[in-house]
């Protein structure tokens, strides 16, 4: 009997062993698939959660900068100086030029045109510069005491002459017997008004040297 037990204790403890699994290739291919899958699922969470950051971060950077985009533009228009007049040519004056003008014809018709003939002149000795539109070399025609007409009521592109001693600029100006001097700003040249008929004076000056004139021009609109 006490054979019989001992060979059932035995056996029984041999049952109470816990037996390992055994897992096969199969599965354990799966397994590695799953946790490849897992591993890519998470770094394309992270990349996306980095993405996000990032895009953040640059669309508040590009709020910022447009909210601040006037006070910079501000302070960096002050702290640019004005630019300085670097060229050692001075500008004409009474005593380098002197102004002709002069014309076909005595006389022009209401309603018609005249032309007259503006010359600059250098007669100094040094070389100047003076601005030759009709902005800067004005023409103005006058009846008595009242200012009729001036070239310069509506804005020229500057010409800048570079003058020396002998020069000559010619340039012919036409005047539409219209009178534009009472006008506040340009206006459309249609729109001015015809002078009457009576005697006219014509003479040049510069802008810049008022001093600078011609020979008054006398003439007569009939």
């Amino acid at each position: 009997m006490a054979q019989v037990n001992k060979r059932r204790v035995g056996k029984a403890g041999k049952a109470g062993k816990p037996r390992k699994r055994k897992i096969s290739k199969k599965q354990q291919a799966i397994y590695r698939r799953r946790r490849i899958v897992v591993g890519v699922a998470l770094l394309l969470v992270l990349a996306l959660i980095s993405f996000c950051v990032y895009s953040l971060g640059r669309g508040i950077g590009a709020i910022n900068t447009a909210i601040h985009h006037d006070e910079v533009y501000a302070v960096s228009r002050d702290s640019v100086p004005t630019p300085r007049k670097t060229s050692s040519v001075k500008d004409c004056s009474a005593k380098n030029l002197s102004l002709q003008l002069s014309s076909k014809y005595q006389s022009v018709a209401v309603g018609g045109s005249m032309e007259f003939t503006a010359t600059i002149v250098h007669e100094g000795t040094d070389s100047c510069l003076v601005d030759g539109s009709d902005e800067g070399r004005v023409l103005t025609i006058t009846s008595g005491n009242e200012t009729i007409y001036k070239s310069d009521v509506c804005p020229a592109d500057s010409r800048m002459l570079l003058m020396a001693k002998g020069d000559k600029d010619v340039q012919q100006i036409t005047w539409n017997a219209d009178a534009n001097a009472t006008l506040t700003e340009c206006t459309d040249e249609s729109t001015w008004p015809r002078v009457n008929a009576g005697t006219y004076v014509a003479q040049l000056s510069l802008k810049d040297a008022p001093k600078v004139k011609s020979e008054p021009l006398v003439f007569t609109v009939q």
